[in-house]
């Protein structure tokens, strides 16, 4: 039997709501199909923590052998690459780090879990590369004033090293899941190394083969651009989340028609979808039943159709009857 009573909720949206809030059981018992979905999504992030923990310590192996090498030979593109390389064992430890801490239970304060941990990772990781990009364009310009033709063939070896190093992390990451963004940080920044290690030994070769030396700093620049480009995205995306943007692949316009379209339903309003973290996205919203409508169904239909056709497994909805009159205090 469906039940009234007075409940105020806040969702980060700026308003509370002091309403009276219709429930009823939707589909399987409460949690039952959630457990599913939750148990195989952490089942999934265990194996990305080992794919993730791979590809560390593989970057971590290379990365002194470039810096080294680097500085014997006089290559900046080398230096960057094994900068960049720091970033990427610095990110992936970061990233790695946050995804246990997402795995903490939630608790009386952290009523979503601690999973905005991952976010929080992905924007280090953004930074890191941001400062990177910034770090390596000043010091090509620099090397551009004064150019030094580094020593060509242990660059191009190294560099083809390093590129081979990046393509194995390419792989072992290529099985995770690339929609969450720690993950996807991590993928970005071995595909900019990979990209920055093709530069390198490009730098190599016209350096060796016909001696530009200014090749060393343009390839550097190459790097420093990449680079930025994908910090630029990585940080669009964390801001997004952190502003509770709506999902990118959620038209809320849809699902306020699809929800309005449900049979019984008059009214449709105060709609909110936001992400909660990469792969959780949550929902609230008000729908104004018909008086000879059934607010249980309603609220069962409304369940399928957020779960099924828009993958919103976490939704907060309140079904009004047609003549309920709302108090929305503002603050």
């Amino acid at each position: 039997m469906a039940s009234a009573h007075h409940h105020d909720h806040d969702h980060g949206t700026g308003h509370e709501h002091g309403h009276a809030e219709v429930h009823a059981p939707a589909g399987p018992p409460p949690g039952a199909h959630d457990h599913d979905h939750g148990h195989g999504h952490a089942h999934s992030r265990t194996k990305d923590e080992r794919r993730l923990l791979a590809t560390l310590l593989l970057g971590v192996s290379y990365m002194g052998v470039e810096a080294i090498t680097g500085w014997l030979t006089g290559s900046l593109a080398l230096l960057a690459d094994a900068g960049h390389m720091l970033s990427d064992a610095a990110a992936l430890a970061v990233t790695l780090l946050a995804l246990r801490i997402a795995r903490l239970p939630e608790d009386a304060k952290q009523t979503y879990g601690y999973h905005r941990a991952e976010v929080l990772a992905a924007v280090v990781n953004g930074a890191a590369l941001l400062a990177i990009g910034v770090g390596v364009l000043v010091e090509a310009s620099q090397r551009f004033g004064h150019p030094v033709a580094p020593d060509a063939v242990p660059m191009m070896a190294v560099a083809a090293g390093g590129l081979l190093v990046n393509l194995v992390g390419l792989v072992i990451l290529s099985g995770a899941d690339r929609s969450g963004l720690n993950v996807r940080g991590a993928w970005l920044h071995l595909m900019s190394d990979a990209m920055g290690s093709v530069g390198a030994v490009t730098a190599g070769f016209l350096v060796w083969r016909f001696g530009w030396a200014w090749a060393d700093p343009a390839a550097s620049v190459l790097i420093a651009l990449l680079v930025l480009r994908s910090a630029w995205h990585l940080l669009r995306d964390c801001a997004g989340v952190l502003m509770e943007q709506a999902p990118a692949h959620i038209d809320t316009e849809r699902v306020r028609a699809r929800l309005g379209g449900l049979g019984g339903v008059t009214g449709v309003h105060d709609i909110h979808v936001w992400t909660i973290t990469s792969g959780i996205v949550a929902m609230s919203g008000h729908l104004v039943v018909a008086r000879e409508g059934d607010p249980c169904a309603v609220l069962r239909e409304a369940s399928r159709l957020l779960r099924d056709e828009f993958g919103i497994w976490h939704s907060t909805i309140q079904v009004e009857p047609h003549d309920f009159e709302e108090v929305t205090l503002h603050r």
